[in-house]
């Protein structure tokens, strides 16, 4: 199965050793909300074409450095408290089940089974040992079923109504050794995802999503400044991922086109302990593990020049190669509200003729 998202999972987000910084509370409306105010920097400004600030609109992942906050020393600020550790763009979790390769011609592919319901397993590049470890693993023991450490895939289509693909990207698996603690797979228990992201909602998804962006850093930055439009649009897609959350702290933010922009607001970044339910191909929401924030960490969003350049292309690609990716042009063909068939003796329905028109 392929996703048209990106390719190999690359925009999905990385673990990392977070970092703790100090932040100082802003008086705001809501108790609950922290603003971080980063650190200013000449060599973290953004280049034109690629921005770095915080999304009034959905729009890939991958862990990283934090943004830093302003220095200020105890006597100014008393009331500073740090940053718990994960505040970062982060998506990862635990899944157990039957796993299987399938070999087609030149072409491996492999499955994950949850619940009854088999989802396509993939890998990035830079994660390719992990799966051939799994593979061996499996050969070597005979044994299927697996606890894998993973990152969650989901590829929204423009229909509201139509339900996304949803697979996973393996990052590793659990062997049941005990001398690392500080791994996901100690600290979540089977089917339970950490998730870190912008609570919101998104024009392709009825059920609000938690998005994660590609967390920044100087050398991404520079990296996708080298990049065409094409391959930056990969590199920084997000991942959406819909979650159900009764009686959430903040509301998800929806974009509303007829309101003034000062009176949009802006989406909160959560974190949060879920949990994925294959009955649903969504997650529900288990716990909070640290305070919403009003400013999320530093991330990378392309800009709406290098999208409909990559758009272009991709078009004049497809209509090079005989491919054609609108849909039909023109009114749909003429059909009959009902058909009138034969009835089982063979004879015809009788066409229902119009009412008569009242005399005047």
């Amino acid at each position: 199965m392929q996703d048209n998202s990106t390719t190999n999972g690359d925009d999905m987000p990385s673990v990392e050793e977070p970092l703790t910084k100090p932040v100082k509370r802003t008086k705001q409306k809501s108790a609950s909300l922290l603003e971080i105010k980063p650190k200013k920097s000449s060599d973290s400004a953004p280049a034109p074409d690629v921005r770095v600030t915080q999304p009034t609109e959905p729009s890939p992942p991958e862990a990283n450095t934090p943004s830093t906050v302003s220095e200020t020393t105890v006597s100014e600020k008393k009331q500073e408290i740090e940053i718990p550790p994960g505040t970062i763009f982060q998506a990862v979790g635990i899944i157990r089940g039957n796993v299987t390769f399938i070999k087609e011609e030149d072409k491996e592919t492999a499955t994950i089974k949850l619940t009854g319901k088999e989802y396509p397993l993939f890998y990035a590049p830079n994660k390719r040992r992990a799966y051939d470890a799994l593979k061996k693993e499996i050969e070597v023991t005979g044994e299927t079923n697996q606890r894998l450490v993973v990152y969650p895939r989901f590829t929204h289509f423009p229909g509201r109504d139509q339900q996304p693909n949803v697979g996973f990207q393996l990052v590793g698996f659990d062997k049941g050794r005990e001398e690392e603690d500080d791994v996901p797979s100690k600290e979540l228990q089977d089917l339970e995802f950490k998730l870190c992201g912008l609570w919101q909602f998104i024009p392709v998804c009825r059920t609000p999503c938690i998005s994660i962006f590609r967390n920044f850093t100087k050398e991404r930055l520079d990296h996708v400044k080298q990049s065409e439009p094409a391959k930056k649009v990969k590199f920084m897609k997000a991942s959406h991922l819909p979650l159900f959350w009764r009686d959430a702290p903040v509301q998800p933010f929806r974009f509303n086109p007829k309101a003034p922009k000062e009176e949009q607001g802006k989406p909160v970044f959560v974190q949060i302990k879920a949990k994925f339910q294959p009955s649903r191909n969504a997650f529900e929401f288990d716990s909070l593990l640290g305070v919403p924030l009003e400013k999320p960490p530093r991330f990378l969003k392309v800009s709406k020049d290098d999208k409909a350049t990559a758009m272009a292309e991709k078009r004049a690609a497809d209509k090079a190669a005989g491919k054609t990716s609108r849909p039909p042009q023109g009114k749909p063909p003429f059909k009959p509200k009902s058909d009138f068939k034969p009835n089982a003796g063979g004879a015809s329905k009788e066409m229902p003729k119009p009412k008569p028109k009242p005399q005047q």
